[in-house]
């Protein structure tokens, strides 16, 4: 799935979106692209006041950037929920900045709950779909549920393909909060963000594909290859030695088959993507794989991906 981001558009001197005020110290959330390549932030608060803002950290991969304000009085920071069981028909309301209009609230309900890919080629893993009006300047502000908790910041909307670039489909996508809180964590603890990783290049099966190369569950990820000393490979898991063709994509068979990870069944790599998130680099989990016809579990601690080059699409 691949969106249109209309909150990219280049502006040369001055750009402009939302965020939100997190606790008493000052910590705001926003995305990455607001104050990306910026060499001065400022911010404005709900009575108008404006502060210089420090940025903390920022993670492209999930497009969040943290910022910090000093000596502002009497803050009321949002109450962050919990994103992890959002339903679709929830009713949503979102708040920004659209056009310059400060502190605009648009409501609607959240359409569905997808992967969505950013114009970096990053993806977001199980992003708020919402009809809640969003424009330029939404940006970086937050998601609300009906008690006034932040559910998710808004990043991106869909381009309407029959109007220009600028007109709306009514289509808007927000980053899960779980995600971010992931994120402020990994700020907090190490001072930039760890993505957890096994080190391993995949390939999703299909029904078709598993019962066509003799695989004995219909749906899974399997292993083409382990990367050098990386954990898959530290934890005994195997790659594959076969070359085959997938129409006219190479692809390499005969390793591993994950079918689970901590007991969740994973049938394609959205699952073992959301698996891997739902830690951090350093923890271990248990991940279930046939070998042949063999199924087993393997303990793997897994790494930080930042910490080392990604070789093609890696997990």
């Amino acid at each position: 799935q691949f969106a249109y981001d209309f909150f990219y558009q280049p502006v040369p001197e001055q750009g402009q979106g939302s965020g939100f005020i997190i606790d008493k110290q000052g910590h705001i959330l926003t995305n990455n692209h607001v104050v990306e390549g910026a060499q001065s932030v400022e911010v404005t608060t709900a009575d108008k006041k404006r502060y210089k803002a420090t940025v903390l950290g920022t993670d492209k991969s999930h497009d969040i950037a943290l910022l910090q304000i000093t000596n502002a009085p009497d803050l009321q920071p949002a109450t962050l929920a919990d994103s992890t069981h959002l339903l679709v028909g929830q009713r949503v309301y979102a708040i920004g900045n659209p056009f310059g209009f400060q502190g605009t609230m648009t409501r609607g309900i959240i359409s569905a709950l997808r992967s969505v890919e950013l114009p970096s080629g990053m993806k977001i893993d199980n992003a708020i779909q919402t009809d809640a009006a969003v424009n330029p300047g939404n940006s970086g502000g937050p998601l609300l549920n009906s008690r006034g908790e932040v559910i998710g910041i808004t990043t991106m909307i869909a381009g309407n393909p029959n109007g220009g670039a600028e007109q709306s489909a009514g289509i808007g996508f927000a980053i899960p909060i779980s995600t971010a809180k992931a994120v402020l964590d990994d700020f907090a603890r190490y001072g930039r963000v760890r993505r957890p990783s096994m080190d391993v290049v995949t390939l999703e099966i299909s029904p078709d594909l598993a019962q066509q190369i003799g695989l004995p569950a219909d749906f899974g990820v399997l292993i083409e290859r382990v990367l050098p000393g990386g954990a898959a490979e530290r934890a005994g898991l195997r790659g594959g030695s076969q070359r085959a063709y997938l129409g006219f994509t190479p692809i390499i068979l005969g390793g591993d088959f994950i079918v689970g990870i901590d007991g969740q069944t994973i049938t394609n790599k959205q699952d073992l993507s959301n698996a891997l998130n739902a830690h951090h680099a350093g923890d271990t989990v248990t991940v279930t794989v046939f070998r042949g016809q063999k199924q087993f579990n393997v303990k793997v601690t897994l790494s930080d991906a930042t910490q080392q080059p990604t070789p093609g699409e890696e997990t």
